[in-house]
């Protein structure tokens, strides 16, 4: 039986362990903050195994650096005493959707889900604060303890209730403007590559006032060489003022997780003119064979130096002579790559991808010739591809903030939510970089423009990509038009518009949008279910068994309990949770009986025992809901029974 721990992932303690059993010499034990002893690193004995001649301090090198630095850094690392509550009444299909709204501190979200979700998100959209001088920046306070901090910023209360948001406005009047910002993107971008699958991609919306900070940023996280490109978007036709130049536009920074990344064409739109002729194949457009680059010819490219012949006495509809490698009495008009000044040029493909194309009985020749006004032909290939690669500037008019602004009017929001980016270009964004089942995340989900886009590609290709947004409930002020509107904080406004977003999409859908999946599970981040005992067992004092019936906290529910067991067995959030009577007990099966787990009181042997009987991966229960010591006494003698066709591990809170 196992214990659970019931707080998220403890980085620095797994990193030491994988230090450890490579080099076990250089961990050694140490007294840590609790008293308790602990393994630590000898740096100095691990700097000698990796470098024959390590740096020494003060040695110059290159590096990217701001004060508290390695403060952030360390948030980072750093677990929490946290958990995620759910909120039924505010989800749509609770119990069958797929996608997440969370509400709380990104960071701290974050690192809630980082053991559940690592290296499981396939494409992390953000659009974070630009650090204009005018919006806010997460108040990560490092000259205070994270728990200290979090008292003093009253983002929880004595209860440990969440109540108002860290946020500051972050002014160029602050000796530490760019200083603060760094330190609020770097511990979160840091935790969120561990939340990127091998083949993910992140892209980042900026402006110019920290777009070179971000770069550096993330050249160090997700490393240069992974850096895809920065895209330039045209944000705003009529311009904002800046400096002495009207500025239009924004930028979009890509980066993969590793090599394994890789972007996906887009789907053109088959009714434009990029495919405007037609055969008995389909849909096709041509383009020149001849590689029109002045630098490359036969003189450094002879394998595409070579003769193509042509039957000039056949033609079909379009004028189009069907061409040959091989010369005979059909084929007897030789074309060489010269261009129009008569220069030696070159080929685009070598013979044997030319033949390739040429086709036969059952293939479509994809090489054609057409005649010139001089008499002679050109050589053309049949451009068939239905898919495209995006250039690195986006300037249509689907691109623009106000065509953002128009999308929330069209859904009846009014200036409820200031520049919300287009949905179209995070719709690109996905298309680019996710397919079919696909969990695509946002942490600053804002207006929630990103679930809208996933929906509503779900809709247009028949993915079942999945969404998780977390935003922190920023509260509207008081005179806002959101506020009048009725809501009291950003994320309302954000669920709202995926409710309203949702049933339009299944509504323009019509019947292929049946099994369109348009709900959201709300969860709540707040702090532990547990006692702070359960935790600290150093400070357990004698006194405290007359207050603490057990070790869970009284206003918290089963399912409150459930999501932080999910949470700590590494079990999507989203899973399917069913509610089933067990020898008298209510149950909580999740993932078609993947756990059972039972927070009931007076379970005994029976209930136990009917349970093992279903053969769940994993079985929990609380050690205060036996009827007695011997139904904990005999607990693993039964799971042991019934283990002999299927492992069950069992877990106690």
């Amino acid at each position: 039986m196992e214990k659970l721990k019931m707080q998220s992932r403890d980085v620095v303690g797994g990193n030491v362990e994988k230090i450890a059993a490579l080099f076990p010499h250089c961990v050694t034990e140490r007294i840590g903050k609790n008293g308790a002893p602990e393994l630590a690193i000898d740096f100095d004995k691990l700097r000698a195994e990796l470098s024959n001649d390590s740096l020494e301090d003060g040695e110059e090198r290159y590096q990217f650096t701001w004060p508290d630095k390695r403060a952030a850094s360390r948030l980072a690392n750093e677990p929490v005493n946290l958990t995620l509550r759910p909120c039924r009444g505010e989800s749509v299909d609770f119990d069958t959707t797929e996608n997440l709204y969370i509400e709380g501190d990104n960071l701290d979200v974050l690192k809630v889900l980082r053991e559940t979700y690592l290296g499981r998100v396939k494409m992390i959209y953000i659009d974070p604060p630009y650090n204009t001088g005018n919006d806010f920046v997460y108040n990560d306070d490092f000259a205070q303890g994270k728990e200290d901090f979090e008292q003093s910023s009253g983002l929880f209360d004595a209860e440990g209730n969440q109540t108002i948001d860290p946020m500051q406005r972050n002014t160029e009047a602050n000796g530490r403007f760019h200083t603060d910002w760094l330190n609020m993107i770097y511990p979160r971008l840091k935790v969120t590559r561990d939340l990127l699958s091998d083949d993910g991609v992140i892209f980042i919306s900026i402006d110019d006032n920290e777009v070179e900070n971000l770069r550096k940023v993330c050249n160090e996280i997700f490393g240069e060489s992974n850096f895809i490109t920065s895209i330039v978007i045209r944000s705003n036709s009529r311009g904002q003022t800046y400096n002495e130049i009207a500025k239009t536009h924004e930028y979009l920074l890509s980066y993969r997780k590793s090599t394994e990344s890789q972007l996906y064409e887009l789907e053109k739109d088959m009714d434009s003119s990029d495919l405007n002729l037609h055969d008995n194949i389909g849909a096709f457009n041509i383009r020149e064979l001849r590689n029109r680059n002045p630098k490359f010819g036969k003189h450094n490219r002879p394998g595409l130096f070579y003769p193509i012949y042509v039957n000039p006495d056949q033609c079909d509809k379009d004028g189009f002579s069907p061409v040959s490698l091989i010369k005979d009495i059909t084929y007897s008009l030789e074309i060489l790559p010269f261009n129009s000044e008569g220069r030696e040029s070159c080929w685009r493909w070598g013979k044997l991808k030319a033949l390739q194309n040429l086709g036969n009985d059952t293939l479509i020749c994809n090489l054609v010739a057409k005649p010139k006004r001089d008499g002679g032909f050109n050589i053309y290939e049949k451009y068939r591809k239905s898919t495209y690669k995006p250039k690195s500037i986006w300037d249509d008019n689907s691109m623009l903030t106000e065509t953002g602004t128009t999308i929330l009017k069209s859904l009846d929001f009014n200036g409820e939510f200031d520049f919300p980016k287009p949905t179209e270009l995070i719709k690109r964004c996905i298309a680019l970089s996710s397919k079919d089942d696909d969990l695509i995340l946002d942490f600053f989900s804002g207006s929630a423009t990103t679930a809208h886009a996933v929906m509503k590609l779900n809709a247009e290709d028949g993915g079942k990509r999945k969404f998780i947004m977390v935003q922190l409930p920023e509260v509207t002020d008081e005179k806002s038009e959101a506020r009048k509107a009725g809501y009291s904080n950003i994320c309302e406004i954000g669920k709202e518009r995926i409710r309203r977003a949702g049933k339009r999409i299944k509504e323009e859908a019509g019947l292929q949008g049946q099994d369109l999946d348009t709900g959201f599970r709300v969860l709540k981040l707040d702090s532990s279910n547990m006692e702070d005992v359960f935790y600290t067992t150093d400070k357990f004092e004698p006194s405290l068994l007359d207050s603490l019936v057990d070790n869970i906290k009284a206003d918290r529910s089963g399912e409150d309990l459930l999501f932080q067991v999910m949470l700590d067995l590494g079990i999507k959030l989203s899973a399917k949770i069913e509610r089933k009577e067990i020898a008298g007990k209510e149950v909580f099966s999740v993932d078609n009986d993947c756990l059972l787990a039972c927070f009931d009181k007076d379970v005994n042997e029976t209930t136990i025992e009917e349970m093992a009987k279903l053969l769940p991966t994993h079985l929990v229960i609380r050690d205060a809901s036996a009827a007695n010591d011997n139904v904990l006494d005999n607990f693993d003698q039964i799971i042991e029974f019934y283990s002999n066709e299927k492992k069950i591990t069992t877990h106690i809170l």
